[in-house]
This record gives C-alpha cells, sequence and structure tokens, in this order.
C-alpha cells in the first residue's frame, strides 16, 4: 500500500509559481553513491530534517531509528544517487531529501522509504512536509506503515498515520480483526480527537481515502496564533506516543509474524502494490515536482522512484 509522499492539496499554492529552469538542479549531478563521504553526508542531511521544530524533528529521527534498529542488518544500506538524496531548485526556495533503505532477499521488508520537503510559498511561510514509509515484499499480506506531517505554518498542522491494509476487508473479516480490532488500534485515533485542537481531515483525493484503514488518522489540527508553542506540545506529548505505538504494532505484528500465501496470492498482491505504488507517481509528483525543482529534476528523481517501485 502506498501513500502520496507529500498531500497534493498543499501544493495547490505552490504550482501557481512560474515553472523554473531545467537547469534549476543545483547539486553536482556527476556525484554518485561511490564516494562514502558523500553518501554519508545526504544520508545526514535526511535525518537532520533541518527546517522543522525541534519535537517534530525527534519524533521522525526516533520513528527512523526505530524501524533502522528493529530491522537491523535485514536492511541493505541506502544506495541512491547522491543528487537524489537531496537536491534544491536554483532559488534555494525548495528542498527536498529522500532516503530508501531495501530489505535483504531473506527479510519480508521491501523497502523504507523516508522523505522531507521545505518549500517557501508565495504568500510568505513556507510548507514542511516529512514522511515515513515502510513496504512489505508480496510474500505477506500484512498491511505497511505511513505517517505524513505537513505544517504549512506555525498554527497548523495535518497528520495522515496508518497501517494501510493490502486485502480488501469485507472479504477477509479476519484480516480485520487481527490488524485493526485486536490491536485496538482506533484507541489512538480517539486519544487524538479528545483534544479541543484537533479535527478530522479529509483529503481532497477520493483515491487516496479508499487506501487507508478504518483506524487511520486523519486529523488537523490548528491552534491560535498567540499560542504556536501548542503545536509543538502536541507534538511531543500526544502524536509522538499515537505514532510510536503504530509503530511498535507494525513492526511486532506484520514485520514479525510470517504469513504463507499461495502463489496466486502472491501475485496478485504483487500486481495490486504495483499499481498504487505507481499511482502515487502519477496523481501527485508527475505535477509538482516539476513545478519545484524544474523538469530535469523531476525526471530524474521520479525516475529513480519508479525504479524502486518497480524492482
Amino acid at each position: 500500500m502506498a501513500i502520496p509522499l507529500f498531500s497534493s492539496q498543499f501544493f495547490t499554492s505552490i504550482v501557481t509559481q512560474p515553472l523554473p529552469s531545467s537547469r534549476s538542479f543545483s547539486i553536482a549531478k556527476r556525484f554518485s553513491c561511490s564516494s562514502s563521504t558523500s553518501m554519508e553526508h545526504h544520508q545526514s542531511k535526511f535525518k537532520e530534517f533541518p527546517y522543522v521544530s525541534v519535537p517534530h524533528r525527534e519524533l521522525m529521527v526516533e520513528l527512523v531509528s526505530t524501524v533502522e534498529n528493529r530491522l537491523g542488518t535485514s536492511l541493505l544500506p541506502c544506495t541512491l544517487p547522491s543528487h537524489v538524496q537531496y537536491f534544491e531548485n536554483q532559488t534555494a526556495t525548495a528542498h527536498a531529501s529522500l532516503y530508501v533503505r531495501s530489505g535483504n532477499s531473506s527479510s519480508q521488508v521491501d523497502f523504507i522509504l523516508g522523505s522531507w520537503v521545505h518549500c517557501n510559498l508565495p504568500t510568505g511561510g513556507a510548507l514542511n512536509i516529512t514522511s515515513l514509509s515502510a513496504y512489505l515484499r508480496p510474500s505477506t499480506d500484512a498491511p505497511n506503515f505511513l505517517i505524513e506531517v505537513i505544517r504549512s505554518s506555525p498554527t497548523t498542522l495535518i497528520l495522515i498515520l496508518d497501517l494501510p491494509p493490502r486485502k480488501d476487508l469485507v472479504q477477509h473479516p479476519d484480516y480485520l480483526k487481527t490488524f485493526y480490532e485486536e490491536t485496538h488500534l482506533d484507541k489512538q485515533r480517539q486519544l487524538l480527537e479528545k483534544l479541543p485542537e484537533v479535527k478530522p481531515y479529509f483529503s481532497s483525493s477520493l483515491y487516496i481515502r479508499s487506501l487507508v484503514s478504518p483506524s487511520a488518522i486523519l486529523v488537523s489540527i490548528e491552534t491560535e496564533p498567540s499560542q504556536a508553542i501548542r503545536i509543538d506540545e502536541i507534538i511531543r506529548d500526544h502524536i509522538s506516543p499515537v505514532a510510536k505505538v503504530m509503530l511498535d504494532t507494525w513492526l511486532n505484528l506484520c514485520v514479525c509474524t510470517e504469513i504463507r500465501l499461495t502463489d496466486d496470492e502472491s501475485t496478485y498482491l504483487s500486481n495490486r502494490d504495483r499499481i498504487i505504488k505507481n499511482k502515487t507517481i502519477e496523481i501527485d509528483l508527475e505535477s509538482s515536482f516539476p513545478r519545484l525543482f524544474g523538469q530535469e529534476v523531476a525526471n530524474q528523481v521520479l525516475g529513480v522512484l519508479r525504479e524502486i517501485y518497480n524492482n
């Protein structure tokens, strides 16, 4: 299951800007990960999450570290080209970092994908999006993991947190029971919705809404202009604990539990996963990336993502 890396609704105000020159790529394209120094620099750039607040950064770093520590040597090193691990436009108004680690041949994990995007808004202020997704192979039909944190101002935040299902829940009620009912994941959503600042969030894409689980957390958080610090308090005291529970559930139940599938089931699941991953690029990134970084950079980055998604 894949959800778009970045919420297309929040790129609406950005894509009205003039299309950057195809030469807007300011990182030397000839660099490659064959240089260990270059690779380490760009990997650390991702884990810096340089444009977000301290609680936001600590949340993302802890989630990434938890996944990497738990999965250990079953994850291979990041081999993304350096110009895909970090890139920016010519005017330095848009920056992004991608981080991918694939699972080894014996792992049920296909790959983990982390990202952040920072861009200045035409109306002032900045948009910051951080995300972490973890995808399983078709050797198991267990759910994937997704968190996306979107901030378009110091007083607003949108959280998307879910274990997106990979089977039809109507046809497979045991799947619903195992991964969503018996884990009590819906209680995590209820905890957040008790906060007065929290409201339900509805994506503008009906397609995206169709992919999430019944216990998905899709919420909008907004505070008064005089209480901007409250957002960071909510991240630290409420979002972080909920995200850790969701991630622990995924690691313990989805990654570490062996599920035997028939060849036909695995083939069907592989095709389904591929369709959804490619749809991610088609409905969201193909339109937003050229506007942010120029067509040349967009082609390079999206080309690498397609290779990963269709490997």
